[in-house]
């Protein structure tokens, strides 16, 4: 059983779409594929058909591992956001205290972590570092290249 995974409603939108067009478009296209193989003639050393076969197996799995992680989502609700402490779905503003920059990033799941565009894991050593920090605090994070403490500026929603 995986973790339960928390995305906003516009990622499940996404996830579904993803997942209805594997199973509308992908699906029918890897049976054509195998189809169109197997008119080629003799299947013991037909390539194209054991080709056809290994993508639509890969297919399948993909659609269920789908499926079973879109049966442990939650949809959090942007409005609902506690903003007194860093958790998924707030905005947080930092500074880092070793090269006093400051950045803001926004905690997200997995699914939907962007670094380019601000948007950090919860699962990331970042995002668990700040889980459940306050303004004025300060977390030290274990990074590769070592410790870096950011001290928590604001959180928004």
């Amino acid at each position: 059983m995986s973790a339960i995974q928390y995305v906003t409603k516009e990622t499940l939108e996404q996830m579904k779409a993803e997942l209805q067009k594997m199973k509308s478009v992908d699906r029918p296209a890897a049976s054509r594929a195998i189809a169109e193989a197997r008119e080629k003639g003799d299947l013991k050393e037909n390539a194209e058909y054991d080709a056809a076969k290994e993508a639509q197996g890969i297919l399948e799995a993909k659609i269920a591992a789908y499926e079973g992680s879109m049966a442990n989502i939650r949809v959090m609700d942007e409005a609902n956001i506690d903003t007194s402490k860093v958790s998924i779905l707030t905005k947080v503003t930092l500074t880092n205290l070793g090269t006093k920059k400051q950045v803001t990033y926004k905690i997200v799941s997995e699914k939907e972590a962007d670094l380019k565009a601000g948007k950090i894991s919860v699962t990331s050593p970042i995002g668990k570092g700040l889980l459940g920090k306050h303004v004025g605090e300060t977390a030290e994070i274990q990074a590769p290249a070592g410790v870096l403490k950011f001290k928590v500026e604001d959180i928004t929603a």
